[in-house]
């Protein structure tokens, strides 16, 4: 981590499967968004109530990428780590526009409600990653194909 980032834990579900893409030159990318939402007990009600959920757009890199597509799925819940980073950009009418996103550095799955079995994986090369992982030039890969598909890539060329 570099000096001045903004280093984030999250607790919460995924609201959707991931979406693993590739860039042109080969490297996985899968995003995904987490809801937290804070749940507090009302003593009056007997119950307890949900507050207002926030909603972290997530993406990661590479190998970990190809986990999380493989792993996770709508609903699971995680505890991921990572860093804050804001993507500007100017719509086709001129507007200047930007958003926050969280760039995935380790993610797991719960255990508070849930059970896990663990699975270690070899290593493999990755290629490099581009610098915006919400720029276009991204491509989906055909399904039953790709990295998620074969297991992990072995080299840097596209598995496409």
């Amino acid at each position: 981590m570099s000096f001045g980032e903004t280093p984030v834990t999250i607790i919460g579900n995924l609201t959707s499967d991931p979406e693993l893409k590739f860039t042109n030159s080969g490297a996985s990318l899968v995003k995904f968004t987490v809801a937290s939402t804070p749940r507090t007990y009302d003593k009056e009600a007997g119950q307890w109530k949900d507050g207002t959920a926030a909603f972290f757009r997530c993406a990661a890199w590479r190998q970990l990428a190809e986990h999380i597509a493989d792993s996770l799925t709508k609903g699971s819940r995680v505890v991921l780590s990572g860093r804050i980073r804001q993507h500007n950009w100017q719509t086709e009418q001129g507007e200047n526009r930007s958003m926050l996103a969280v760039e995935v550095d380790d993610i797991g799955p719960s255990l508070q409600f849930a059970t896990a079995t663990v699975q270690r994986t070899q290593r493999a090369n990755s290629a490099p990653a581009d610098s915006d992982p919400w720029a276009s030039g991204l491509s989906t890969p055909a399904a039953g194909s790709g990295p998620a598909a074969a297991g992990p890539a072995v080299d840097d060329k596209p598995p496409f």
